[in-house]
């Protein structure tokens, strides 16, 4: 029997290769007649430039660049397909991850340096740059990028406004003149992790920006931002920002890089999958194990271990879904041969995240045991 094992990241404790590892441990620890096979996946989120890096052989570059506040920081430029396409990772440049929980604050928070690794990639020749857009500390609808690109934003007046919320909110026009040419002539793909919209009740400022450190108010008041930016970005560009898929991820700025840059926006794990050859490694499979944090409804609008079961079941061949918290659902059932929460209920969720590791371990020993009755 040959085993893929094809895990995301359990977020906030173990990153993607340490969940596959664990599951791996405690496959061999009992004593199972198998190969394994590890395939950490990504969806868009933290840690997706680095596991593409890793699959298509590809090299970091360092940068310079400044974090959502400002602050200058040691980033990475990665580079694939013989240096003609740059893979960035927003979260790098812009991501909640590099600031302390006092520090949170959207209004203020840019994403501008995401916009110097992007004139990073720009000098280095590539073609293609791809973005994963997962785990933004910013809900500024990538003007930040925009501005570090050459693009001004201008308030009634005409005077240049920062590239933050709190200015950006006064916004009356959109000054592309300076735009840097090269973006013509390069394709620009952003990998989204989420579907919502950029507006409304499910969109970028209502849903993320809590998460973001944005206040009630704050939330409003970056919902208006946004509402203002897409109707000044409709009359300049004829582009309803509002309108197009994915537009809400990495708070709004997907949407802002469609509009004004013309990237492509596509579901990440979808991406990521076709990106890697993970058809390959499923090709070889007799089981494939996923999962990730939680696997819930969330998971079917096209997170990571949804892409594996879409693709595995496609082939015929058993998926086993694990995670640290489970929903009822009857509808992620039909995806997965088998769902598994490695906690054991009742449990407290802090609590059990530092227990990750060896309730991957154990499970999969359990999991270990079932195969090995059933050869």
């Amino acid at each position: 029997m040959h085993i893929l094992i094809a895990p995301n990241a359990f977020k906030n404790s173990l990153d993607a290769m340490q969940v596959a590892l664990a599951i791996e441990e405690g496959l061999k620890q009992r004593n199972l007649q198998c190969t394994t096979e590890l395939f950490p996946i990504a969806d868009g989120g933290d840690g997706t430039g680095s596991l593409i890096v890793e699959h298509c052989k590809g090299d970091n570059v360092p940068c310079g660049v400044r974090d959502p506040l400002g602050r200058i920081i040691s980033s990475s430029l990665r580079l694939i397909d013989q240096g003609k396409t740059a893979v960035i990772e927003m979260a790098d440049a812009s991501g909640l991850r590099l600031l302390k929980k006092e520090e949170l604050n959207p209004m203020r928070a840019s994403s501008y340096g995401t916009g110097e690794l992007i004139k990073a990639a720009l000098d280095k020749g590539v073609k293609q740059v791809i973005i994963a857009m997962g785990g933004s500390a910013t809900v500024d609808g990538g003007c930040g990028i925009l501005n570090a690109l050459g693009i001004e934003f201008l308030d009634i007046k005409g005077n240049k406004l920062e590239a933050r919320p709190e200015q950006l909110i006064n916004i009356a026009r959109v000054d592309a003149t300076g735009l840097d040419e090269r973006i013509h002539n390069t394709e620009i793909i952003v990998l989204c992790d989420v579907s919502n919209s950029l507006l409304g009740p499910q969109g970028a400022a209502m849903v993320f920006g809590p998460q973001k450190g944005a206040s009630p108010r704050q939330v409003k008041m970056l919902d208006h931002f946004l509402e203002n930016f897409v109707r000044v970005t409709a009359l300049q560009t004829g582009r309803n920002m509002d309108q197009v898929k994915y537009g809400g991820a990495a708070g709004g700025a997907s949407a802002g890089l469609y509009a004004w840059l013309g990237a492509k926006l596509v579901n990440g794990i979808e991406y990521f999958l076709k990106l890697t050859s993970f058809e390959e490694a499923l090709s070889r499979a007799d089981l494939v194990i996923t999962g990730e944090g939680s696997l819930d409804s969330q998971t079917l609008q096209g997170k990571g271990p949804y892409g594996v079961a879409v693709a595995t079941k496609r082939k015929g061949v058993k998926v086993i879904g694990l995670a640290g918290k489970i929903e009822a659902s009857s509808e992620l059932r039909q995806y997965f041969d088998e769902l598994i929460c490695i906690n054991t209920a009742p449990f407290d969720t802090a609590e059990a995240m530092k227990h990750t590791r060896e309730n991957l371990v154990r499970v999969a020993m359990t999991v270990g045991d079932g195969l090995q009755s059933r050869l």
